[in-house]
């Protein structure tokens, strides 16, 4: 495989959202979890579920379905936490949210990828890097890194930072 064709496909993980796929570059994604416990944290924004405990680490976790306008996402044996890695004034930030489905990791060559309509999206176009195609499936590509706003990011690190106390009292009770 030449260098051109390493830079013209990509991977993706699949998730799903209500009735739409989306897919997020693999490279932001650091693992994939069943749902486990979450815990809430006082004054955190709505779209924040809690925290967790992930080998001794505070993560925060975000409900993208409240984020995006949709409604709650609802707890199934098919929800899953997917765990990334954004960067944040300069540091690596950690972070989950949750998916009502995870489906595959796809790759996805250039000329497979369109850049988001203008006009009659449902998705706030600039959280949107393209629309993917792939056999009769649509695939909504994210810009993870502009769904949340530097403010929001800096709540969700102070929350978490707050949390490590009430993690670490629960891990141990």
């Amino acid at each position: 495989m030449s260098e051109t064709e390493i830079l013209e496909k990509s991977q993706y993980l699949t998730f799903k959202l209500g009735d739409e796929i989306f897919g997020l570059k693999v490279a932001k994604v650091r693992e994939v979890l069943d749902l486990t416990r979450i815990t809430k944290m006082p004054g955190a924004p709505d779209f924040m579920r809690g925290v967790i405990n992930l080998r001794g680490g505070v993560v925060p976790v975000m409900d993208l379905r409240l984020k995006f306008g949709l409604t709650r996402t609802e707890y199934t044996s098919d929800t899953r936490i997917i765990v990334m890695e954004l960067l944040f004034d300069g540091e690596e930030v950690v972070l989950g949210f949750l998916a009502d489905a995870v489906h595959e990791v796809i790759d996805l060559e250039a000329n497979q990828i369109e850049p988001p309509p203008k006009i009659g999206m449902r998705w706030r176009t600039e959280f949107i890097e393209g629309i993917g195609k792939r056999n009769d499936l649509f695939i909504i590509i994210l810009y993870i890194d502009r769904v949340f706003s530097t403010q929001e990011l800096a709540i969700l690190d102070a929350v978490s930072e707050d949390a490590k106390p009430q993690l670490m009292e629960e891990a141990l009770g």
